[in-house]
């Protein structure tokens, strides 16, 4: 075939593809005005401020702590209402405000059973819209028009839209108080100012980011989704933790078990079974007819509650066990993974009351594992089969959990560059040089950042298809040697339950970590990312910083930070924002959240420790970042657009879509 000929052919497919894109976009903009205003638009918006991104990072089920973290911008509402407001109202309305502003719901609650004075209420509402509206119109001037509306309420949105514009000379108190009387009338005043409460917040934060682990440790992680859902603009970023609940919600036995012992292990039951309708009783069944008045002393739970501690232990002992019979099949079935060395049951000697790790032979600290069969010690007994058979019924049929996966698997990567940040949750693995690691994905070698889009392939196809493959990498995921989510040589789960000897309970960390404090290594991730090394900052979570230590979340080369506070109480109940401002970065240090009913009855709030991480001597606007990019081919597009209309390859006022066939 001719050369020219075919580069003739690849030219008219590309502009027949462009052709389609064109006549699509046409149905938005159906004529050359619309186009040309649009562009107008953009190129304005591209003048703003870049918005305000909070980088949040291990949640680990502390629900409450995250409310109010989320509700308080970080602390960064507290000084921006203190300069509008705090030398016009007294101490006691400024705090009742600010409360208003952090708690709507539960403030509109208490004063509709107290504020009971028709004349009283209306002052209040009057007085509380203005001031919400101030606020609003501060933090609407950051975000174009068009943006800003879309984080309003829809059914109060052309009402809203009118109050940002008061006050003005035509537009006097007046025009806030008939907004109040009619409202007033219907008994929706104190609905509209808990809105504009939550609008506040919802503007005060342009992106959320959740650097992963969701679940785990602390009490509620179904209720740290409910929340997150409710926000107008969040990402995620995968951690090992959210991939162990995936795997479990789409039935891998192995993670099944593994979600079910660390829930048992800090007695997190509320989340399975008022959360998510997953109910333990074929665990308990089990615990009590294998476990019998198995004492399970190195299973005792971590926490106080309703159930009998030694029933709640028992039934630890039980998942842990099935989990490592489980884990020790997904194993035999993957050999790529080279990680027969942890398979672990078939080294117990039962009879010497002892097992072999990496060749030296320990001591059974808890050497009663009435179900384990020297023969076959991988195979389930008749009464585990049932029990797991069961549970990942109930795993696979639960309707909440379901939804929170998939809302998951929609908003979710294993990695996001924001404003030269580049974000992700654990490691990426490399051996001691610095060289990126390979591990085989679909039959493909794969390292640095190709891993990554390879993982992130294969979980949504994993959420899919749930064909077993896929499922066994979530499982590799959750604590492989070479997963970027976990970044360890081994998990000692085993070690730690049945091995009194802490030298087996050692975790080695992959080299990454180390490496973080040299500038050459950083560049050379963040190249491998395509971020500018120059400009470019490592974000990571996963690995605790430990502050009682004094250790400092930013690591000595200046290029990457470490934003695991340990938000969760278990960990230490600390916990870092970082806070992606115009001018400059900040990290904001969390300290322990007391209540939500204190937070309301006397004030408390998380009035976080800040140290700016980075400044910049010009703000960065929205032509400065990612988005910016966006915009800048959305421009292009409209500006094909508008050629395409001139030229009338495509036809101005026509429906945008192919006509029917």
């Amino acid at each position: 075939m001719d050369t020219r000929a075919g580069d003739d052919e690849r030219g008219r497919d590309a502009r027949d593809y462009e052709l389609i894109t064109l006549r699509a976009l046409s149905g938005r903009f159906p004529d050359i005005d619309s186009a040309t205003a649009e562009i107008a638009r953009l190129a304005a918006v591209l003048t703003l401020p870049k918005g305000t991104i909070h980088v949040i990072s291990d949640v680990h089920g502390e629900d409450k702590k995250l409310r109010h973290v989320i509700n308080n911008a970080s602390g960064t509402l507290r000084p921006l209402v203190q300069g509008l407001f705090a030398a016009t109202m007294s101490p006691e309305e400024f705090q009742e405000f600010l409360t208003l502003i952090f708690y709507p719901a539960e403030m509109v609650e208490r004063l509709e059973q107290t504020m009971t004075d028709p004349e009283e209420l209306r002052s209040f509402c009057t007085r509380t819209l203005r001031h919400e509206f101030e606020l609003v119109r501060v933090l609407a001037a950051r975000y174009s028009l068009k943006r800003a509306m879309e984080v309003f309420p829809p059914e109060y949105r052309e009402l809203m839209a009118e109050m940002l514009h008061q006050p003005t000379t035509e537009r006097d108190r007046s025009f806030v108080e008939a907004i109040v009387g009619e409202l007033l009338t219907r008994g929706r005043a104190l609905h509209l100012i808990h809105l504009t409460a939550r609008l506040v917040r919802n503007l005060a934060i342009y992106e959320l980011i959740i650097g992963g682990d969701c679940w785990d440790r602390g009490p509620r992680g179904d209720r740290v989704l409910d929340y997150l859902r409710q926000q107008p603009n969040v990402s995620f970023i995968w951690g090992n933790h959210d991939i162990a609940w995936l795997g479990a919600s789409l039935g891998h036995e192995a993670l099944i078990c593994h979600v079910l012992r660390v829930s048992l292990r800090y007695r997190r039951l509320g989340q399975l079974d008022e959360g998510y309708s997953i109910p333990l009783t074929p665990l308990e069944h089990l615990a009590r007819v294998c476990y019998g008045d198995d004492p399970a002393a190195g299973f005792m739970p971590k926490a106080s509650g309703m159930r009998d501690a030694s029933l709640v232990a028992r039934m630890q002992k039980a998942a842990a066990v099935m989990q490592f019979k489980l884990e020790g099949r997904v194993i035999a079935r993957n050999p790529q993974w080279e990680m027969e060395h942890r398979r672990l049951l078939h080294r117990i000697d039962l009879e010497a009351r002892t097992i072999e790790v990496d060749g030296i032979g320990y001591p059974l600290a808890d050497p009663h594992l009435p179900t384990v069969d020297p023969a076959d010690p991988y195979a389930l007994n008749d009464e585990e089969q049932k029990c797991i058979d069961r549970l990942r019924r109930s795993f696979l049929s639960s309707q909440k959990l379901g939804e929170h996966m998939r809302y998951l698997v929609g908003r979710c990567s294993m990695s996001l560059v924001r404003d030269g940040c580049l974000i992700f949750h654990g490691c990426v693995p490399v051996d001691r040089e610095g060289r990126f690691l390979a591990m085989s994905i679909d039959g493909e070698s794969v390292g640095g950042k190709r891993l990554f889009d390879a993982i992130d392939r294969a979980i949504r196809r994993a959420a899919e298809r749930r064909d077993r493959k896929d499922l066994d990498l979530l499982w590799y995921l959750w604590g492989g040697d070479r997963s970027p989510l976990f970044g360890k040589d081994r998990i000692t789960t085993l070690e730690r339950d049945f091995i009194a000897d802490k030298a087996t309970h050692r975790e080695t960390k992959n080299p990454y970590f180390e490496l973080i404090h040299e500038p050459w290594f950083c560049d050379r991730i963040l190249a491998e990312f395509g971020v500018d090394p120059g400009a470019g900052l490592i974000v990571n979570g996963h690995v605790p910083v430990k502050i009682e230590a004094g250790e400092d979340p930013v690591k000595r080369s200046g290029k990457a930070i470490t934003i695991d506070g340990a938000f969760s109480e278990a960990y230490g109940d600390h916990g870092y924002t970082l806070v992606l401002e115009a001018d400059r970065t900040i990290l904001a240090e969390h300290s322990h959240f007391e209540s939500v009913e204190a937070a309301i009855r006397d004030g408390v709030d998380i009035i976080p420790k800040v140290s700016v991480v980075r400044e910049w001597a010009h703000p960065h606007r929205m032509a400065d970042t990612e988005r910016g990019d966006q915009i800048r081919c959305e421009m292009r597009m409209l500006g094909r657009l508008i050629e395409a209309y001139r030229e009338n390859a495509v036809r101005q006022g026509e429906p945008g879509a192919w006509p029917p066939p």
